[in-house]
């Protein structure tokens, strides 16, 4: 198996994030592109001592940038959406 820190990437802190996890207890996070859900579900257990009910993934696509003359596209990179337990938490802030 992976290491769980190279699998986990940061998580992703939007207002639409803040919402689910306030409403379904959700949380969003980057992973690595070669990950699957078992690997994700395994390695948040080993991280942050909790119960992974589901695990939802998408690939998205680096967008296309102009500087100048010059093109470049931004790296693909992969989201997960988990899904914890009745009365689980993550605290993202923890040590700030």
């Amino acid at each position: 198996m992976k290491d769980a820190r190279s699998i986990i990437g940061k998580p992703l802190l939007t207002e639409k994030n803040h919402s689910l996890r306030d409403d379904e207890n959700k949380y969003v996070f980057e992973v690595a592109l070669h990950a699957n859900k078992l690997e994700i579900k395994h390695a948040l257990e080993e991280i942050f001592d909790v119960q992974v009910n589901s695990v939802r993934t998408m690939r998205v696509k680096g967008k296309m940038k102009r500087l100048g003359r010059f093109e470049g596209k931004r790296p693909d990179w992969k989201k997960a959406i988990v899904t914890l337990a009745e009365g689980d938490a993550i605290d993202l802030f923890a040590g700030a």
